[in-house]
């Protein structure tokens, strides 16, 4: 398990960070949020009044901020220039900002290096839209959750709170940029197990990719 890399992927509302929390939890090992990067990164943006419907200025800023991310899946950190933001990015205006600002190139090779800094150590899951295609597309284990768009639009809204017919609105239309965007778009990686998650509660959807490490691991 100290060199494994469990790769999870998949659109707003699968269940990805509480699959990949739990999962890191029951195998020991590391968790890494890396939406919560470009959450971050956003949040700054946003912080420092850069337009965000400049992907230029955008980009010249991108290097900036100084973004650190804990990998305890108990308790997951992000911090932006020595603050933790972990409340602030999940603000209705870094949802609403987030896409654009992930889909300029220098911000998603920025943390990219970042991402892969951390996931080199091994012993770790690692969630996002791009992690079997494009961030650790060797990791031995890659799924792709995915879950109707009702379903992702009740848990996202019982989460966060909102109007669910709104919250669904808003997760398509994150969907379609996602899927959309030229650099590292959401796709369903080579090698990837996919599993509908609608139809199962979050302690099964752990089991089923807990399950697929321990028949690596048999195997190894």
């Amino acid at each position: 398990m100290s060199s494994l890399v469990v790769a999870i992927d998949g659109p707003s509302g699968s269940g990805k960070s509480s699959t990949s929390r739990g999962v890191a939890g029951r195998l020991g090992l590391r968790y890494l949020d890396t939406g919560a990067m470009f959450r971050a990164i956003t949040w700054w943006m946003l912080a420092q009044g850069v337009d965000l419907t400049d992907p230029e200025a955008i980009a010249a800023h991108a290097d900036e901020p100084q973004i650190e991310s804990g990998t305890d899946p108990d308790n997951p950190t992000i911090r932006v220039d020595g603050a933790d933001v972990s409340v602030a990015i999940r603000s209705d205006e870094v949802n609403a900002a987030v896409s654009p600002v992930s889909a300029v190139p220098r911000v998603r090779s920025r943390l990219l290096e970042l991402q892969r800094q951390i996931i080199g150590a091994g012993g770790i899951v690692v969630e996002g839209r791009d992690i079997g295609s494009v961030v650790a597309p060797d990791a031995p284990v890659k799924v792709y959750l995915s879950a109707d768009a009702q379903a992702r639009a009740i848990r996202r809204a019982a989460e966060a709170g909102g109007d669910v017919a709104a919250t669904q609105d808003s997760l398509l239309a994150r969907d379609r940029i996602d899927s959309g965007r030229a650099t590292a778009p959401l796709v369903l990686a080579e090698g990837a197990v996919h599993i509908d998650t609608t139809p199962y509660t979050l302690d099964e959807v752990i089991e089923q990719v807990v399950t697929l490490v321990e028949a690596l691991e048999a195997e190894a």
